[in-house]
């Protein structure tokens, strides 16, 4: 969805922390713990576009799920699965994977199961889901959306919006709120560097590291 690589390679200098404190100064949901299987131990960071599951429930058979979402996407995007959390049935395999990888997709985030771990981990696609399950899609699931809100790990994603998901945790930033955001982390992370710098010299713990410099209240 994006086209803004400047963007992106200034999230890339940061962490889910300072994101996650950035979003806290101006009242956005948190960041919070992040999906626990990883493909590819690499921050994936990108402009989120989104699919929402639901349970097959009979009828003719169409186009696999998410085929229509892998072809719209593009280097700078992440794609954003919500299944619920479901354990039962993947969401994601390795024929998703290979089509993901051909259009430059910078990772998938699910809320739910994939399958071919292996695959994705060969291919060089970061996903993260909840788990992994041999379970197909086919007969148990259909797309009940594209484009629309989807949630992942109890918060909602927007289509558009900048999603960041390392080994911290996760972070969703709107779209309509993300240069203030990036700037006000790129702050924290200055601050944590000074103070760090101060420790390196001597400093102690106490003097140096205390909670209204962190917020930028006072230096």
């Amino acid at each position: 969805m994006g086209t803004d690589s400047v963007l992106r390679e200034r999230f890339a200098k940061l962490d889910t922390a300072a994101v996650s404190d950035a979003l806290d100064q101006f009242g956005l949901p948190s960041g919070v713990a992040g999906l626990p299987l990883a493909t590819a131990a690499a921050p994936v960071i990108g402009y989120a576009v989104t699919a929402v599951m639901e349970p097959y429930t009979g009828g003719a058979a169409g186009a696999h799920i998410l085929t229509d979402v892998v072809d719209r996407a593009n280097d700078q995007d992440v794609l954003v699965i919500d299944n619920g959390g479901r354990l039962d049935v993947s969401t994601w395999g390795g024929i998703l994977a290979l089509g993901a990888v051909s259009r430059g997709v910078r990772g998938v985030l699910i809320d739910g199961a994939c399958r071919d771990v292996e695959e994705s981990r060969q291919l060089g696609l970061p996903v993260y889901a909840r788990g992994a399950v041999p379970a197909t899609a086919r007969g148990r699931l259909r797309q009940r959306s594209s484009g629309e809100p989807a949630r992942l790990l109890g918060r909602t994603v927007h289509e558009g919006d900048v999603v960041f998901h390392d080994d911290t945790g996760f972070v969703v930033v709107p779209a309509a709120r993300v240069d203030e955001v990036l700037a006000a982390a790129e702050a924290v992370v200055a601050r944590e560097r000074a103070i760090a710098d101060e420790i390196r010299r001597g400093a102690p713990l106490h003097e140096a590291m205390h909670d209204a410099r962190l917020a930028g209240v006072e230096r």
